[in-house]
């Protein structure tokens, strides 16, 4: 039956169906022909995936990011990113990859992250910094994944809720690997651009009273994430409880301090958050159903079983699930993978004696990793349809940081510590 639900879910994608549709359609065969879960069942595990005090958590982030987005915060780190980096070979490039590390903190979306720094970076580093469009493309692509790892990530507060681990503890993880996935693409960036002699934004360095003053312009959006940190370190609030205190957060910054926040603008932060949430909760309630389905299959224990028949070396086990993700990354968009897939390989790396927060960490940036690459690479097509780029031409450019990718899931596999620190000193 499982193998008749992949091919099932599978001919569904090559069809061109929506992802939800085709998750909630591979699962008939288990109530319609097998009987073993009835109808009535699979609307009740719809509504009971809408059920949960920690999912709230993703409405209330998704609307706090576009509400700091419309408050003209992003303008300002730009320019703060731009002084920071602009100065260095291929500086556009650059900025992009520090502005994700900072948008991280407030989209807590890749694809979104990607979509806005196309729109806004990509034509000058074409135009103005020597980059051809794949370049661009792949610089702005890759550099928006970092945003899987710094809170408050959306994939990591669904990896959380679905598989029942501390999002205050994920977040806290995230913070190291963020950091050094920025420094590792920053590096790869910066080879890149002195062999293709792309060009600094900035003439000189900047003064330092040019980088205090841009930084206290973008204070209020520095301090999101730091918020967080101390919020979840002194126990002043849940998961969702901060998000919908940054909400609150948003509405002050863009009401009463930069003042651009106008009812127009508000009602588009709402409009979008509406339309982004109806994508993410659809997803979640038909991968609930289809997650049920794969359970009461046994599907956790056949894949176990399967994985240790293989090996019974935990690190050959952690290298079959992350060859496993990336590849039903390839296929998958990234909530749905991380409804879908880790709840039933999560516990084989338990198993196994891994960490679920160090695990956490890696899936998901693997996950994103997926949104990479074709067939249904979403982070590719988003930046590659925006910039006007063929996916080809993207591939040969992204090699490099392809190379500096698989060094960085090295040194996070080889050193837990990294992802694990922050939540055992601090929690």
């Amino acid at each position: 039956m499982l193998l008749l639900i992949a091919v099932l879910f599978a001919l569904f994608l090559l069809l061109g169906l929506p992802v939800a549709f085709a998750l909630i359609l591979a699962s008939i065969p288990v109530f319609v022909v097998t009987g073993t879960m009835p109808p009535t069942v699979a609307i009740q595990k719809m509504v009971t995936a809408t059920q949960s005090f920690p999912l709230l958590a993703v409405p209330f982030f998704i609307f706090a990011g576009n509400l700091m987005n419309a408050t003209g915060i992003t303008e300002r780190l730009i320019r703060f990113a731009r002084l920071l980096t602009g100065w260095l070979a291929g500086g556009l490039g650059q900025v992009s990859i520090v502005l994700s590390l900072m948008m991280g903190g407030i989209s807590g979306s890749a694809v979104a992250d990607a979509s806005m720094e196309a729109r806004l970076l990509g034509p000058s580093m074409i135009a103005k910094g020597g980059y051809s469009k794949s370049a661009a493309a792949a610089v702005l692509a890759f550099g928006s994944i970092i945003t899987a790892t710094i809170p408050p990530s959306i994939g990591l507060i669904l990896f959380g809720f679905i598989n029942e681990v501390s999002i205050g503890r994920l977040f806290l993880a995230g913070v190291v690997p963020g950091i050094l996935l920025t420094l590792t693409l920053m590096l790869v960036s910066w080879i890149v651009a002195t062999r293709n002699g792309y060009l600094p934004d900035l003439a000189e360095l900047p003064t330092s009273r040019q980088l205090w003053s841009s930084f206290k312009e973008s204070i209020w959006a520095l301090a999101f994430p730091v918020i967080l940190i101390v919020g979840f370190r002194f126990g002043i609030f849940t998961a969702t409880e901060a998000g919908a205190f940054l909400v609150f957060y948003a509405l002050f910054v863009g009401f009463f301090v930069y003042r651009e926040l106008t009812p127009a603008k508000l009602y588009d932060a709402v409009k979008g958050s509406v339309t982004d949430l109806g994508m993410v909760m659809l997803l979640i309630m038909m991968a609930a159903v289809l997650g049920y389905a794969v359970t009461i299959e046994r599907g956790p224990q056949q894949v176990a079983s399967l994985v240790t028949s293989l090996t019974e070396d935990p690190l050959f086990i952690l290298v079959l699930v992350l060859l496993l993700l990336l590849v039903s990354g390839m296929f998958l968009e990234g909530a749905a993978n991380i409804l879908l897939v880790t709840p039933i390989v999560l516990p084989v790396l338990v198993h196994a004696g891994y960490d679920p927060i160090h695990m956490g960490i890696l899936m998901v940036t693997l996950i994103n990793i997926g949104g990479l690459t074709p067939p249904v690479g979403v982070i590719m097509f988003t930046v590659c349809g925006i910039l006007n780029v063929k996916t080809g031409a993207f591939a040969k450019a992204s090699i490099p940081y392809f190379v500096g990718l698989l060094v960085f899931l090295a040194i996070l596999i080889a050193i837990p510590a990294l992802s694990l620190f922050l939540p055992g000193r601090l929690m």
